[in-house]
């Protein structure tokens, strides 16, 4: 992942959110989006953006494997984690998700009210 320095280290002091943030291609590279990492407290007039668009570093053959399965219809790429490696080097860990289909929403949302029922006659 490209970073800047006060990026790093906000990261360092856990200041990271991958809340609606996915992953995108664009002329080839990965990139992932609305991904917000908090300025740095102790950042002067050098400090980064919260949030904007970061890109992955990964080999040509993950950067085509990942590709060609985004088109297949209902797969997206979301960031699962950041951690950072042995050598000290920030690494995100990415996934390759389908979505739910309409009747799988709904068998989900009819599990979720009933169980709530449920709970609400019994407690």
């Amino acid at each position: 992942m490209v970073l800047a320095g006060t990026e790093v280290k906000s990261i360092r002091e856990g200041k990271v959110s991958f809340v609606d943030s996915f992953c995108i291609f664009h002329k080839g590279e990965l990139w992932i989006k609305n991904m917000h990492i908090a300025e740095y407290r102790f950042g002067t007039t050098n400090n980064h953006i919260a949030v904007h668009d970061r890109k992955l570093l990964l080999t040509k053959r993950e950067l085509r494997k990942l590709e060609n399965k985004m088109k297949e219809k209902g797969y997206t790429i979301v960031p699962l984690r950041i951690f950072f490696n042995e050598k000290s080097l920030a690494k995100i860990e990415i996934g390759l998700g389908k979505g739910k289909k309409l009747y799988d929403k709904r068998e989900t949302i009819k599990a979720r009210d009933s169980e709530r029922e449920l709970k609400r006659h019994l407690g």
